[in-house]
């Protein structure tokens, strides 16, 4: 055996020297491959010669990696390190055959800004990029992006991006190209030396049987032609409604531009989506989530039960000593010079041999040391029996060995970590659990390490997170005593009391320690020792960790048995030189292909096959099996050739006909002498398996660890497993210990492992092996691509099954169309191998992925980022459509129920209709006559001139304007005479008031109602944001027919400046007059309507669908409006309220202008733009006023809440107080927002808000006040709606806080004079309390009709006057538009009624129809900003029935692709949709109108029309 070493020595010396030149990196990753390849040349071409039985053709490939396993990728056989079937040529082929299958397919690939591509490379030199924004406020947006998605050259050099920026013309501000290789750095490899090298390897490759895969298949389907989309320009302003620049409303289903890149993208989803991967499973369940239906093919085990296999009896040896102690006294006593552990350095030199004589003797001192001379308050520090954690690098195994046994003699405990680098390492944390558990309070360490350990200011070793507080001893030799002539340590013979605890970690990343006992670690060495023909004084190599597992097993405490000479070679020289590793035994795993690649090139160097001896061992059981060396007599190696599918049943299959998905496995050998080992079922009862079926493997030994410290229950399960037969029959009464190995006994009662526990993911009922797809991802172009084949393999549970999930680190260099494709052909892979899909494919950059001990990946680190939205991969590709095969089936709509039988129904069940009325207003004594506000102003001007109105406030809270009743009369005429006399205007007319909400709106309104005219009020536009706003305004002005503007001096100057002439042809504006300096004239007579029916004003505003709507209100309606608001808030002249709404449509319109004038009370009037600058204004106002009634937005509620919440205290101080706050109002045309209501309730309650103060309105176009609050009746009541229901337009009350309930508050009370029913959509039938409809509603405010939506009067004439098809047929009603219902309550109102509860669910015209139910907009984008703390907002809308997502990222770009696995994740798992794509946006992009509704169509005009500007677009497959 030893010759091994001694053979390679040449290979190696030569290959330190170079490996050495790598890792100082002045020999580049090319120069290392050539010159590897030079020196393996002699060896390779003699591959031919070796004996066929033993020999799989070995190619290399033509990707970077040469494949013995002496490449520097190679992973040394560490329990918890991969199996090497990895780079299996078998699998290459494989893979390679199976992707050969698929055509061409064209995928759409994500779109990325620039800045995103540029962080996604380690040593990125970054090109000139110009596209940073500036970040004034009225800079023009990053407007140009030219995406070209040719194949680019390999390397582009820096003068291509200069060239790039160059021609990149004015139209694009930033050239921010996404080429292919975002930081490539330019290589010209011209020079003659490296040509005839690669000559020389090109001849070396031709004699190896090359196989040259031909260039992959373009995925993208992009490189035929290059796509030109020019962006047009978008201004923006943060805070402003942004609407995109389309001066007519944009059908978005025919005007979608022909070259906009997203809607072919969108194309190209689509056509990828049709065709169907595979027949889905039959949908199982409509709702509720039972059981998956197993499928009939699947194939069962057929063999017989297994019986229970008995490694041979454990020899017995006449001197064998009682304890491993004893041995190490005997050795360290009889033979001190003889050689115990040599350590290399990382040049693989030997620093030092500790002889035995000195182990014995250092150990001696060291366990002195710690029983005496460490005290706390004259008390021992340590008693025997306790835990003492061992600190030490993986570089030094001598001190290590010390402190190990030091440990020993002094009867304590030693539980060997890995060294803590920083404060945040993988699972760090969780190691500290385990010191805390075992009541850890020293560490030992060297001198070396306590150094480089995190330091606190004190000087003391930082405590890390999560850990207990540790004194640090460092064992080195000034720091330890010499013990007394007469001290000698207790050696007792072996007992059941713990030798030490060895930490592992589980699957979901939680450190357990398994304790062992000195008497299994005495056995285990005997077993060891017998199973490997070990004789004393022999040499063996060690490149394990020592600290844990087969490396301290062999190399630490079976040696020292048998005085064997341990060589220990740090795991960091096997990264630099692989060759410094070949080790006498220890193969982790049998997987034929990393033993035989191996053999394959050592062969030549006189390695014989047979020694060769692959294991099977995890933490709990120790070794399970092992090869027995040749002279041992012991059968041929076995080799299976297993159906993966076969597997993934867990079923045995040897595969004859389908060669690609076939898994070949070796054999780990017979099992370990003493033991007893059974195949148990994997889940429930622990049943023995069949003989064909793939199970737990399962050990009764005396070697085995006892217990999981600490954790009895688990300890139960997994340490005392007692397998039963089929009958039920225990087949033993000694309990097993479970391996989490997963195999079967094959043939000549071989072991033979094919996965383990923790690398099981459960896909739909079938089992798959993340080691088996790490081997299938790799094998595509493994080397190429993936930065030292650095893959993790997990599974995240979603919708109630496993999915699973790949994330790899792409090298530096590799551009996007190469990672996308090489994802593409990731995913075929997997697909046609494993018959599974992936749903999450995520590329990070080099090096990012946390790691474990050795420098492997750290899995369960790795899942908790990826969940947490913490991974930052730089691309990411989800497949839920071909993975999600379990969603509830699609509802089918029943045939409709006719609207009479609804009726019978309702009435059979003793449910009422859904109808409720405000209070009734015929009976008022001021019914007699309309009151019409012109007239009732005149009037308060002469009865109570001087009586103040409005007060208007400035950002700074100070009186910027007030008006008294004749001030405003006086002011209206001076109006009204100059739109006679200047304007020439008639009755009749429409006039367009444009300007800043104030007193001269107000004034200017009532003038044109003296004059006759019609008022218009329009919100003006926003000077440093004309483009998007501007069009707005000459939209109104034209749609209303207004044959004169009236406004401000500066907003006429601004209306026909240059700036305007750029956004809207100011040549077309109607005449335009400044009202602000007006002759004092008084009017001869003021206009009266000939009847009340006459129209009064237009209220014109953009719904949230995009529509700009302006509705008809007569002289009636104004007045019944303000009665009823008169009525419902008890408003007379000595009241005050305060407005903090805009004053250009809808109830806020009405509040400001109206309601002051009708019923006398004072308004202070807050403009919401003024909170921007100031956000306390508001609240200010109404303590300082002692305001009790008060109206606000949702948006003003939003800027209090972000803006105020930290600064409740300074509000105090301020003596801000809002006890005075009756009721609270948010004004508003959608479902109450209760988070919002509820959070500014909670955060103002310190200021003496009261809980009930807050409540909502409802109101729409058809009708701007429908309900309110006001100041009398019931508090607003809350139901919670089960959200599956919903979809079905049913409503099921639940529980608050049961799964998938929805809040749902009451919008206020219904208005006076307001009566509200509940009509189903289609039928027109009134529908039943509780049933999901459309509100209707009848009231003398109804708005009588649409202005003009656009000459679509027709489609809306039955929104204003409608009939129900069946009960009530006479009441004319209009309808709403918004989906809602009525509940009857227990509460009573004023009259002593009981109470009926309007709840609006949301605007019909905003909901989506998926799958056959209905979803609200609101509802998923809630779900969606809970999914992570980055998410500011989001919006979602459907193109042609794939749902698209929009969120706003408050954050660092890098976290943009975090989001898209989240989003998708949470909208599968609350609302069992799959998002088709996830659009990353800046904040602010989503746009707003003045009520702080989000516009979704103009969201979804703006993305199809490429206007976003995204971070990063997904298109999930």
């Amino acid at each position: 055996y030893e010759t091994v070493v001694g053979c390679l020595r040449d290979v190696q010396s030569s290959a330190h020297q170079q490996a050495g030149e790598l890792s100082l990196c002045d020999i580049t990753q090319k120069g290392y491959e050539k010159k590897r390849g030079k020196l393996l040349a002699p060896y390779i071409p003699q591959i031919q010669g070796v004996d066929p039985s033993l020999q799989i053709e070995h190619r290399i490939q033509t990707s970077s990696q040469v494949a013995p396993p002496g490449s520097k990728q190679n992973k040394p056989r560490v329990a918890n390190s991969r199996d090497e079937r990895f780079r299996s040529d078998l699998h290459t082929e494989a893979v390679q055959a199976a992707l050969a299958k698929y055509t061409e397919r064209k995928m759409p690939m994500p779109s990325k800004r620039r800045s995103v591509l540029v962080q996604s490379s380690v040593e990125a030199c970054t090109p000139p990029d110009t596209s940073s924004a500036s970040e004034d406020e009225g800079s023009l947006r990053r407007q140009g992006r030219i995406a070209s998605s040719s194949p680019y050259q390999a390397h582009p050099s820096v003068e291509h991006w200069f060239n790039r920026v160059i021609q990149g013309s004015s139209t694009s501000s930033s050239a921010s190209s996404t080429s292919s290789h975002p930081g490539g750095r330019p290589h010209h490899a011209t020079n003659a030396t490296s040509a005839s090298a690669a000559t020389v390897l090109a001849d070396l490759m031709a004699q190896t049987q090359l196989d040259n895969h031909s260039a992959p298949p373009d995925v993208t389907g992009l490189s035929e032609r290059s796509v030109h989309a020019e962006r047009p320009q978008v201004a923006s302003m943060r805070g402003l409604p942004r609407r995109y620049t389309h001066t007519s409303v944009m059908e978005t289903a025919d005007g979608v531009p022909v070259n906009s890149r997203v809607s072919s993208k969108i194309q190209q989803l689509l056509n990828t989506l049709k065709r169907p991967k595979r027949p889905p499973l039959r949908e199982f369940f409509v709702d509720d989530f039972e059981e998956l239906l197993d499928d009939p093919n699947q194939p069962k085990p057929e063999g017989g039960e297994m019986r229970p296999l008995n490694g041979e009896p454990l020899g017995v040896v006449t001197n064998w000593p009682p304890s491993l102690l004893a041995s190490l006294q005997r050795w360290g006593t009889t033979q001190p010079k003889s050689p115990c552990l040599t350590a290399l350095d990382n040049a693989g030199k030997p620093v030092y041999t500790l002889t035995y004589g000195k182990l014995w003797t250092r150990s001696q001192k060291l366990s002195y040391t710690l029983l005496n001379k460490l005290s706390t308050r004259n008390e021992p520090l340590l008693r025997p029996g306790d835990r003492v954690a061992l600190v030490f690098p993986n570089n030094d195994p001598v001190m290590f060995m010390v402190a190990f046994y030091g440990c020993l003699l002094a009867e304590l405990v030693p539980v060997p970590i890995e060294v803590p680098l920083t404060r945040k390492d993988a699972g760090s944390q969780q190691v500290g659990f385990l010191l805390g558990s075992c009541g850890v309070t020293l560490a030992l360490t060297t001198d070396a390490c306590q150094k480089g350990l995190p330091k606190a200011q004190t000087g003391e070793v930082v405590t890390f997170k999560g850990w207990p507080r540790l004194l640090w001893f460092v064992t080195d030799g000034k720091h330890v005593a010499k013990p007394p002539r007469d001290w000698h340590p207790p050696i007792r013979d072996a007992s059941n009391e713990i030798a030490y605890i060895e930490y592992k970690t589980s699957k979901e990343g939680s450190t357990m320690g398994i304790t062992v006992s000195h008497s299994a670690m005495l056995a285990h060495c005997h077993a060891l020792t017998q199973a490997c023909g070990y004789t004393e004084g022999e040499i063996i190599t060690n490149v394990l960790d020592f600290k844990r597992d087969a490396g301290l097993w062999h190399g630490v405490l079976t040696s020292v048995m048998n005085r064997m000479h341990v060589i220990s070679i740090p795991y960091s020289l096997m990264k630099v030189n692989p060759l410094s590793w070949i080790q006498k035994v220890h193969t982790y795993k049998g997987s034929i292909s990393s033993c035989d690649a191996f053999l394959n090139v050592f062969q030549a160097r006189g390695l014989r096959p047979e020694v060769i001896c692959p294991c099977a061992s995890s933490s709990e059981a120790m070794t399970v099996a092992i090869r027995r060396p040749p002279e041992m007599g012991v059968p041929p190696p076995g080799k299976a050739v297993l159906s993966m599918s076969g597997l993934s049943y867990g079923v045995i299959r040897v595969d004859t006909e389908e060669k690609l998905s076939v898994l070949t496995v070796q054999d780990v050998g017979q099992v370990m002498p003493g033991a007893l080992v059974c195949v148990i079922r994997v889940e429930g009862t622990p049943y023995l398996c069949r003989m064909d079926e793939v199970g737990e493997i399962c050990m009764s030994s005396s070697s085995t660890g006892i217990s999981y410290f600490g954790l009895p229950g688990m300890t139960k399960n997994v340490f005392e497993t007692i397998p039963v037969t089929s009958s039920g029959a225990p087949i033993s009464d000694r309990p097993f210990t479970r391996t989490s190995l997963l195999g079967f006994i094959g043939p000549d009662n071989l072991v033979f492992v094919v996965g383990k526990m923790d690398g099981l993911m459960v896909v739909s009922g079938r089992r798959h092996n993340a080691d088996d797809v790490v081997a299938t991802a790799l094998a595509v172009e493994p080397m190429k691509f993936v930065y030292r084949g650095r893959i993790a393999v997990f599974s995240v549970s979603v919708l109630h099954d496993e999915r699973i999930v790949v994330v790899a680190e792409q090298r530096p260099d590799g551009s996007e169309e190469d990672s996308f494709q090489w994802m593409s052909r990731v995913l075929q892979a997997i697909d046609s191998i494993h018959q599974v899909g992936v749903y999450c494919l995520a590329l990070v950059p080099a090096n990012t992925l946390p790691k474990a001990p050795l420098g492997g990946i750290h899995i369960s680190e790795t899942k908790q980022r990826f969940l947490e939205g913490a991974l930052h991969p730089c691309n990411v590709l989800m497949c839920p459509h071909t993975c999600v095969t379990n969603l509830p089936k699609p509802r089918q709509k029943q045939p409709e129920v006719g609207p009479a039988s609804m009726i019978v129904g309702n009435l059979v069940a003793g449910k009422r209709i859904a109808q409720a009325c405000g209070r009734d207003v015929s009976q008022l004594e001021d019914n007699d006559q309309v009151k019409i506000n012109p007239d009732v102003l005149q009037w308060r001007a002469q009865a109570t001139p001087d009586h103040p109105l409005f007060l208007l406030l400035n950002a700074k809270g100070t009186v910027a304007n007030t008006a008294s009743c004749v001030q405003l009369h006086k002011r209206a005429e001076r109006v009204a005479i100059a739109l006679m006399e200047r304007g020439r205007l008639n009755a009749g007319d429409h006039v367009a008031l444009v300007y800043p909400p104030g007193i001269d709106l107000i004034a200017t309104f009532y003038g044109c109602l003296y004059a006759g005219c019609v008022p218009v009020t329009v919100r003006p536009p926003h000077p440093q944001n004309l483009t998007t706003t501007l069009p707005t305004v000459k939209m109104i002005v034209e749609v209303s027919k207004s044959v004169c503007i009236l406004t401000t001096q500066a907003i006429m100057k601004l209306l026909k400046s240059k700036e305007a002439a750029a956004a809207v042809d100011i040549k077309t504006w109607p005449l335009i007059l400044d009202t602000d300096d007006l002759p004092r004239k008084r009017i001869p007579q003021i206009y009266k309507p000939p009847t009340p029916e006459m129209l009064a004003y237009l209220d014109f505003s953009v719904s949230t669908t995009g529509i700009l709507a302006g509705v008809k209100m007569s002289h009636a309606a104004t007045s019944a409006l303000c009665r009823s608001i008169k009525l419902q808030c008890e408003l007379y002249p000595s009241r005050q309220i305060a407005i903090c709404l805009d004053p250009y449509c809808g109830l806020g319109f009405a509040l400001w202008c109206l309601c002051s004038v009708y019923s006398g009370h004072q308004s202070i009037l807050v403009p919401p733009l003024e909170l921007e600058t100031n956000p306390s204004l508001w609240l200010s106002a109404v303590s300082q006023y002692k305001v009790r009634v008060t109206f606000c937005s949702y948006s003003v509620m939003e800027m209090c809440t972000k803006g105020l919440g930290s600064q409740t205290e300074a509000l105090r101080l301020r003596n801000v107080n809002l006890s005075c706050v009756r009721t609270c109002m948010v004004v508003a045309e959608e479902r109450p927002r209760i988070t919002l209501t509820q959070s500014f309730s909670k955060i103002f309650k310190d200021l003496g808000l009261s809980s009930r103060a807050v409540s909502t309105t409802f109101g729409c176009r058809v009708n701007v006040a429908i309900c309110l609050q006001g100041t009398h009746g019931p508090d607003p009541t809350t139901v919670y709606l089960d959200m599956r229901a919903l979809r079905h337009d049913r409503v099921r009350l639940v529980e608050r806080g049961s799964p998938h309930s929805l809040p749902l508050m009451e919008s206020g009370k219904i208005l006076p004079g307001v009566k509200v029913i509940i009509a189903n959509t289609e039928t027109k039938g009134p529908l039943g309390d509780s049933h999901l409809g459309e509100i209707w509603v009848s009231s003398p405010h109804n708005a009588t009709g649409y202005y003009t939506v656009y000459g679509e009067e027709a489609l809306h004439a039955d929104h204003f006057s409608t009939r129900l098809s069946f009960g009530d047929t006479q009441t004319v009603w209009a309808r709403t538009g918004y989906l809602g219902f009525l509940r009857r309550t227990e509460l009573t109102d004023a009259s002593g009624e009981r109470h009926d509860a309007l709840y609006v669910v949301g605007s019909l015209d905003e909901t989506l129809e998926l799958r056959g139910m209905r979803y609200h907009p609101i509802d998923i984008e809630t779900s969606v900003i809970r999914s992570h703390k980055s998410i500011a907002e989001c919006a979602v809308f459907t193109w042609t029935n794939l749902l698209v997502v929009v969120v706003e990222l408050e954050g660092s770009e890098q976290e943009a692709l975090d989001l898209v696995a989240l989003v998708t994740n949470v909208v599968l798992e609350e609302h069992y949709l799959i998002v088709g794509v996830v659009v990353v946006v800046d904040p602010g992009v989503i746009p707003i109108n003045s009520r702080g509704e989000k516009q979704r169509m103009h969201l979804r005009d703006g993305f199809l029309a490429d206007q976003l500007d995204p971070i990063y677009v997904a298109y999930n497959m």
